[in-house]
């Protein structure tokens, strides 16, 4: 039997959905200028689509310059004459650096300790002082951003007679007015940093025991709950995807530590859920041309991974102080970590209870199989792979007592790893080949009275190919040539009463090689054949449509495209949607 509301729900969900889909403005279009020629930072991803109306502008700071490892702060007070809640709100930053030299650096941006934004820079050339634009979807952080605050940017570089790029940034939030056409966003009731630092920091998790954790007292009336985790490699783990585990470096000649990393959540010590670490490579990365003028997938912006913790929902209510953790299995120095509790609240109940009924990531420790077919000859040549394989399925299902009576939720995921690093090493070789495919399938699901109610299904793969090969001349000479292929896949579903409401897929794909010549005594004398794609796509069920082509050759755009294989050969999304990879809750219709 149909709960009682149903078919009311349902038309006036469909309701809404026409009024929207008449009136909904399309955005995230490429620009109409051809970038072909150019050396500057040419991507293909799109930027946050935009519903109709004129924003409300905050402008965060402006012309700033990042030359030491000093913050650089700014107030922060919400908008005037857009009202209190908005329809949409993105962050938009530009950054550039000087030309010259200079390392890639990590960029993030902070308000009230929550983060805002999260990537890396553009290393510059001695004749090229590259530019970029950044844009973030903040809707959901609209609790945070009601209250004035202190924020703060961060990009701590090096400026000397060595390394002489200055970088240069600005940022804004626009804040775009509710309307008929725009109705306000279910944004969550609370934002909540997990880092102790009120204004806003990473903290470094060197080990797989090292912990980014907060005591929380939260509201007693939690409905839902979400963690939206960012890990990056730093220091010696920044090559994570190329180290074998420890009792084959020395062998191979490659990183220690393992090539394995994945961040836990947990909740009083217990797992309560697990985010699959993207393998970015920066625009320093093995090669600095390959990412010259694209970069590598989400090189500049990094997306979080957002976790359902509904399950926990009822045990969060309870007036207790609760131990909120993020770490990282197989950190080996180190990562770089920061995370948000998004929480909905019960708006007709001060109290809500509940209990965890299930929780089979318990006793699922993430402990990877390692294999090994590595051999030597009688002349010191090895060849052969190691292999690491980890797969975990688990069901964490809790209940929460809410005014609508007692809602079960239960999150059902499969996340798996498996990598293969094959070698060839003798007198003239080094090569070696990184093959690896990490990957999670999710699904959230609600139920009033065994009955489901909602039901959201996430799934996403990260595929990694590097081929490094070094070939040594008799001189001592060598020449070091690099293919690398990154992807970004991810496809969902949201269903309501057992009717899929919508459902998008995107994929972005980065495609790079170069050829890098050295003298005997180490010194990059030349480069050759520099050639690099990036395909993004965006399709759902609506009839959004985006794709954009870029190619470059040593060093300048030499190709593309926008709009390829959608209706007219125009990019169109409606401003709901999350064409650029954002995270989405599941029990929120379309965003709105």
């Amino acid at each position: 039997m149909l709960p009682k509301g149903f078919f009311d729900r349902r038309a006036v969900v469909m309701a809404g959905l026409a009024l929207v889909l008449a009136g909904s403005a399309f955005g995230a279009a490429a620009s109409n200028t051809s970038p072909i020629g150019s050396t500057n930072v040419t991507v293909a991803d799109p930027t946050v689509p935009r519903p109709p109306g004129t924003p409300c502008t905050v402008q965060l700071f402006s012309g700033v310059a990042f030359n030491d490892f000093n913050p650089r702060p700014y107030a922060y007070t919400p908008p005037t004459g857009c009202g209190t809640h908005w329809s949409k709100v993105v962050l938009e930053a530009d950054f550039s650096v000087t030309a010259g030299r200079q390392f890639d650096r990590t960029a993030t941006l902070w308000l009230g300790g929550v983060n805002l934004y999260f990537g890396t820079t553009e290393e510059p050339s001695s004749t090229v002082a590259p530019s970029w634009h950044v844009e973030r979807d903040l809707t959901d952080y609209s609790a945070l951003l009601r209250q004035a605050g202190n924020g703060q940017a961060l990009i701590g570089n090096v400026v000397d007679s060595t390394y002489t790029g200055v970088i240069y940034g600005s940022a804004k939030l626009l804040f775009y007015p509710v309307s008929i056409l725009a109705p306000a966003a279910p944004a969550p009731d609370a934002v909540i940093p997990l880092g102790s630092d009120p204004i806003g920091n990473t903290v470094s998790l060197t080990t797989s025991t090292s912990q980014l954790s907060k005591s929380l007292t939260l509201p007693t009336n939690v409905e839902r709950a979400y963690l939206d985790v960012f890990a990056q490699s730093q220091n010696a783990d920044e090559f994570w995807y190329t180290c074998v585990p420890d009792q084959y470096a020395a062998e191979v000649q490659e990183c220690g530590g393992g090539n394995f990393r994945e961040a836990e959540v947990s909740i009083d010590g217990q797992p309560a859920g697990v985010a699959p670490v993207y393998p970015w490579i920066y625009s320093g990365g093995i090669d600095p041309y390959l990412w010259r003028p694209t970069t590598g997938v989400q090189t500049l912006n990094f997306m979080p991974y957002r976790i359902d913790l509904t399950p926990f929902a009822g045990v969060l209510s309870n007036g207790a102080a609760h131990q909120v953790a993020v770490s990282v299995a197989g950190a080996n120095n180190y990562f770089s970590a920061t995370a948000s509790l998004l929480l909905y609240l019960d708006p007709h109940a001060k109290t809500v209870s509940g209990q965890i009924e299930r929780n089979t990531l318990v006793g699922q420790p993430p402990t990877p199989t390692i294999g090994s077919t590595l051999s030597t000859d009688a002349s010191g040549n090895i060849t052969g792979a190691i292999t690491t394989q980890l797969s975990r399925h688990f069901i964490i299902t809790g209940y929460a007592n809410t005014s609508r009576g007692r809602v079960e939720t239960t999150v059902d995921q499969t996340v798996g790893f498996g990598d293969v690093q094959t070698f060839t090493i003798n007198d003239t070789t080094y090569c070696q080949v990184t093959d690896q495919q990490t990957s999670s399938d999710s699904t959230s699901q609600s139920s009033i009275g065994g009955f489901v109610t909602g039901k959201y299904s996430e799934h996403v793969r990260y595929p990694l190919h590097l081929d490094v090969n070094e070939a040594i001349a008799a001189d001592g000479s060598f020449r070091l040539a690099t293919v690398a292929h990154q992807g970004d896949e991810k496809s969902t579903v949201h269903q309501l009463f057992g009717i899929t409401l919508y459902s998008a897929k995107l994929n972005n794909t980065v495609d790079s090689d170069d050829t890098l010549a050295f003298d005997a005594s180490g010194n990059l004398t030349s480069h050759s054949n520099q050639q690099s794609t990036q395909s993004f796509t965006f399709n759902d069920s609506l009839g959004g449509c985006y794709r954009t082509d870029v190619g470059s050759f040593n060093g300048a755009v030499s190709s593309y495209a926008t709009g390829t294989g959608c209706p007219n050969k125009q990019n169109r999304v409606f401003w709901f949607t999350h064409p650029d990879g954002s995270p989405e809750n599941g029990n929120a219709v379309l965003g709105w």
